[in-house]
């Protein structure tokens, strides 16, 4: 009997915290793999199993290699807006489905209603993923557990304060290994096609006891120390883009006084709950020590 050949799966971002998980899933499945990258030295980085195809999405014309006899694309975008047009209508000609990852800019939470220029992008790269006639799904994670570690690991470390704004800001922190299994799942299983899934932690937690429970994890207490919001626009001043600080204030600043939005929608998909900030800070205590 003849074994059906599984075409590849290309992930783009294939080094980055979701897209790496998204590789060694897929792999581990038995699914073959594409990672694309911007340099071949990348490729040390990832499974020897892992065919490592060179490309840039501000040049689309260099895609056309890893993309020929592709089954599906994981698309996470890092480049500036220009190239998209060029770069989608590269993916309809080669790939038969394509799986974005974009952010919950469609949920009407006032946390994810507030002008941000990423966003703007994700909505137009949307738009042209649906006009080109693709058979695409949508994956949308909300704040991202994984963001405690670029902003609160350095002062934790320093076994000093958390100096912050807006503690009482409630957000449902997603494990980045639930977005990555939601991302591998919709690639390769069929039914997901049109799927626009918004992806959430479990809990509603305020930022002060995101910060809280990190230190129950590391048997210690951690301070946290309320910041204004122009005190976090100097303490950020020349190493955060003032746009993406502004962009934060805003919708921590309109989720005051209102839960985060939550979803089952990793327990749809995958079958088993999502994973609780707790349980992320235990898994990444190592980098908070």
């Amino acid at each position: 009997m003849t074994r059906t050949r599984v075409p590849p799966v290309l992930v783009t971002g294939a080094t980055g915290r979701i897209g790496r998980v998204v590789v060694d899933l897929l792999t581990d499945a038995g699914v073959p793999v594409r990672a694309l990258a911007h340099r071949s030295e990348a490729a040390a980085a990832l499974p020897a199993n892992v065919e490592v195809v060179t490309g840039d999405l501000t040049v689309p014309a260099s895609l056309d290699p890893g993309l020929r006899g592709v089954g599906a694309v994981f698309l996470v975008w890092t480049a500036p807006p220009a190239t998209a047009p060029a770069v989608v209508e590269r993916l309809a000609a080669h790939a038969r489905r394509v799986v974005f990852l974009s952010a919950p800019h469609r949920t009407p939470h006032p946390f994810f209603q507030q002008p941000n220029p990423l966003a703007a992008l994700h909505a137009d790269i949307e738009r042209l993923i649906a006009a080109a006639g693709l058979a695409s799904t949508i994956v949308r994670p909300g704040m991202l557990a994984s963001n405690a570690l670029s902003w609160w690991a350095t002062a934790i470390r320093a076994g000093g304060v958390v100096r912050w704004p807006y503690g009482a800001a409630e957000t449902a922190p997603v494990d980045d290994r639930d977005v990555a299994a939601v991302a591998a799942r919709t690639l390769v299983q069929d039914g997901h096609a049109g799927g626009d899934y918004v992806l959430t932690g479990p809990d509603s937690l305020s930022q002060a006891e995101q910060v809280s429970i990190i230190g129950d994890v590391l048997g210690r207490r951690i301070e946290f120390e309320e910041l204004s919001p122009d005190e976090f626009r100097c303490e950020t001043a020349g190493s955060w883009p003032r746009p993406a600080v502004d962009m934060l204030l805003a919708a921590w600043g309109a989720t005051i006084g209102r839960p985060a939005f939550i979803t089952s929608t990793v327990f749809d998909i995958l079958g088993s709950a999502p994973r609780s900030f707790r349980q992320w800070a235990a898994d990444h205590a190592a980098a908070f020590k």
